[in-house]
C-alpha cells in the first residue's frame, strides 16, 4: 500500500489479545518518544512503537522518502491486525496518510503536532543538505523553544538530555530521507475521505506546527475531535503526558 519496502524496528507492550495501537515518533526522535504514552495504556492495549529509518534501531538509508513508505513501513511492523495508531509531527502525517488510504485496519487515528502540509517547505531541502553535511548536531541548538517550551526543560533537564540525546544518535541518511517526505507531503484535498473517529492536538506554544495548522485538519477530516494542551509546544506527549494521555483514553475507548 506505501511506497519503498521499508523494514522499520519497532517493540511490542502489553497484552498479545488487546487492541493494538500503533505510535508513530516526530523526526528526530525515537520509539521512546511514547514511554510515558506506553506505561498509561499498555495494561489495556497491545502497544506497537517503531523508529523511522535512521532513527534508533531502524537501519538508515540513502535514498529520499515520501509519507507513504513512511506509512508501509508503519504497517509492515504492526502485521495484520487492525489498529489505532497515534502520531506526532511526521508520525502524524504517516496517521493523515492512513487515515486516508489505510482502509478497513485503520480504527481511529490521533495526529498530535502535525499538518496536512507542512509550513515552508521550500526549506526542507536546506535541512536535509545541513544534516547530511554536518549531522544532526547542526539541529539541536534550534530544538529548545521549538520541541518544548524551555520552562518545561528547567524543570526537567533531564528529559531535555533524553529528547537531544535521540536527535543526536540519529543517522543523518535517515534524518535527511524523512526531510524530503516531510517537505512533500500535502494531503489537504484528500482529508474530507476519512471516516474513522480522529483525534487532532496541538501544543498551544508550537510554532513548528501551530494550533492554527491543527485546526485545519480538524475542519477537514468529518467528525475529528479538536484539543490544545496549554504550555507545550511541539513534542507535547514527552512535556505533557498525563494531558496528553486523558486525551488518548477517551479517544481509543470510542474509536
Amino acid at each position: 500500500m506505501g511506497g519503498m519496502a521499508l523494514e522499520l524496528h519497532h517493540v511490542a507492550d502489553g497484552p498479545e489479545s488487546a487492541p493494538v495501537v500503533l505510535f508513530g515518533p516526530s523526526l528526530g526522535t525515537d520509539l521512546h518518544l511514547f514511554d510515558a504514552q506506553v506505561a498509561a495504556l499498555s495494561d489495556r492495549f497491545r502497544c506497537v512503537r517503531f523508529d523511522l529509518p535512521g532513527h534508533g534501531g531502524s537501519p538508515d538509508v540513502t535514498d529520499d522518502l515520501t509519507i507513504a513508505d513512511l506509512a508501509g513501513g508503519a504497517l509492515a511492523a504492526v502485521g495484520d491486525t487492525d489498529f489505532h495508531y497515534v502520531g506526532v509531527s511526521i508520525g502524524g502525517a504517516i496517521g493523515q496518510w492512513l487515515g486516508v488510504h489505510g482502509g478497513e485496519r485503520v480504527r481511529s487515528v490521533a495526529v498530535l503536532a502535525t499538518a496536512a502540509r507542512f509550513p515552508n517547505p521550500e526549506a526542507w531541502p536546506q535541512r536535509a543538505a545541513t544534516v547530511r553535511e554536518q549531522g544532526t548536531e547542526a539541529m539541536v541548538a534550534s530544538r529548545p523553544g521549538t520541541w518544548y517550551v524551555e520552562d518545561w526543560a528547567r524543570r526537567d533537564p533531564a528529559g531535555e538530555k533524553r529528547l537531544l540525546d535521540m536527535l543526536r544518535a540519529t543517522e543523518p541518511g535517515g534524518y535527511a530521507a524523512c526531510c524530503a517526505a516531510v517537505g512533500a507531503f500535502d494531503i489537504r484535498a484528500e482529508l474530507a475521505s476519512v471516516s474513522v473517529p480522529a483525534l487532532v492536538v496541538a501544543g498551544a506554544d508550537d510554532p513548528a506546527t501551530p494550533p492554527a495548522l491543527l485546526r485545519e485538519i480538524a475542519d477537514a477530516v468529518p467528525g475529528a475531535e479538536y484539543a490544545e494542551v496549554a504550555d507545550s509546544a511541539h513534542l507535547l506527549n514527552y512535556e505533557r503526558p498525563d494531558e496528553v494521555n486523558a486525551l488518548l483514553e477517551r479517544h481509543l475507548t470510542r474509536g
